[in-house]
């Protein structure tokens, strides 16, 4: 085993005269079965090198001259590693949204203008509600990634704590618009019947504000540390019970469109609950975290300063969309024409599925990077240790296995590197 603390310095690249781009094939040591580098126990491995000319001076092997290739085998195991980390994020996405495709079929099965209630209810919480708190979770996601690849849980867990209680926050003034929704939605020129069994439908949805404020937090503090098993099994349980839940309320005690938000609202809460219980059992950050203090409410600024970009992007990429549903109920016939683009949007949803997922596995990949050596050698990494912190002894040897893993100070992100 690699035992020397300190990485051995960057091999010297000589650049030509003529600044022009070029590839240098740079010998490095690599720790492969527990060698030593000094002792000469570690065999060679070739790095390509693709250099950049053009600096402040004219010259060619200026400062950030130098951006490192992978190699082959180091781009196949850092491949495998993402997929097995995306694929239960990908698995969780299609549960959560067999749940959506129930709800609206238990919709259609009550008739027209349940569903294009349903349907304008649904646009209005997504535009109003669940894409802010969707957006503002993301702000956390560099923070626990970080923390988690620097060996810090406390600050995890921390973290953890000030996001929630940061949507809370901000759930406060979601529900007074959802409770002014008829106001709103006639004030925009909608169809009063079709308002007033959305605003109805939206009442019972209420319940959703406080759980997404946990569960939001709760999937990205998972997933930054590469614990995705949990979350399939939450959205699992949530969909097993939406199903007789939906045939309670609607199919029993005909409750109609208000029954079927009414049962997405409870599973929900049994996807927080399963959440809760693995967190409560199992997670070592929380305990490092401790109890309610006043550090819960500090440190509000570098997390609002992430959140916000991330809503922005979020809510835009939502709200062009749910804005449709909103057009369709200026037409003649508002009823049909509201109802199929409900229809239309929860088909068309499936397509985000894949790429989101694999974007999320990306994102965690990179912030856990740049805090940790060991997770950027695909050894000792988060999603191939199945959550697991990564030891001070790893981080060493990933120091010896990737010497050059960053050339230039450029490839960090300063956003998202200076919160820490």
């Amino acid at each position: 085993m690699c035992t020397t603390t300190s990485a051995p310095s960057v091999p010297e690249m000589a650049t030509p005269a003529d600044g022009g781009g070029h590839h240098v094939y740079v010998s490095l040591p690599q720790c492969t079965d527990g060698g030593d580098v000094e002792g000469g126990h570690c065999r060679p491995v070739v790095h390509q090198v693709k250099c950049r000319g053009g600096d402040d001076d004219g010259g060619g092997g200026g400062r950030g001259g130098g951006v490192v290739m992978p190699v082959a085998g180091e781009t196949v195991r850092e491949a495998a590693a993402l997929c097995r980390l995306a694929c239960p994020i990908a698995l969780t996405a299609l549960m959560l949204y067999s749940r959506s495709a129930l709800s609206m079929l238990f919709l259609g099965s009550l008739g027209d203008l349940p569903l294009a209630a349903g349907s304008l209810a649904v646009a209005f919480a997504n535009i109003t509600g669940y894409s802010v708190l969707s957006g503002l979770s993301l702000g956390m996601d560099p923070l626990c990634s970080q923390a988690f690849g620097a060996r810090q849980p406390r600050l995890l867990g921390l973290t953890l704590y000030r996001s929630v209680l940061f949507l809370l926050c901000c759930s406060l003034p979601l529900s007074a618009l959802w409770l002014n929704m008829a106001k709103i939605l006639l004030f925009l020129g909608q169809d009063r019947d079709i308002t007033a069994m959305a605003q109805d439908y939206l009442l019972f949805s209420l319940p959703d504000l406080f759980s997404f404020s946990l569960i939001h937090p709760l999937r990205v503090y998972l997933r930054s540390q590469g614990i995705t098993q949990p979350l399939a099994v939450a959205a699992a349980a949530a969909v097993v019970f939406h199903v007789p839940a939906n045939y309670v309320l609607v199919g029993r005690l005909r409750l109609g469109a208000p029954g079927v938000a009414a049962a997405a609202s409870a599973s929900n809460f049994v996807l927080l609950a399963v959440l809760l219980a693995y967190v409560a059992r199992r997670d070592e950050a929380l305990r490092e975290a401790g109890g309610p203090t006043a550090e819960w409410l500090a440190g509000w600024g570098p997390l609002a300063r992430l959140a916000a970009p991330s809503c922005v992007s979020v809510c835009l990429e939502w709200w062009w969309y749910e804005v449709m549903i909103l057009l369709c109920g200026l037409l003649p016939e508002p009823r049909p024409a509201v109802a199929s683009m409900g229809v239309l949007m929860q088909t068309t949803a499936l397509v985000y599925v894949f790429p989101s997922s694999l974007g999320f596995g990306a994102q965690a990949r990179r912030a856990q990077a740049l805090t940790s050596s060991a997770a950027v050698s695909g050894k000792a990494d988060a999603a191939e240790g199945g959550g697991r912190w990564p030891e001070k002894g790893e981080h060493q040897e990933g120091e010896k296995r990737r010497h050059v893993a960053l050339i230039s100070s450029e490839e960090a992100d300063p956003e998202t590197a200076v919160v820490l």
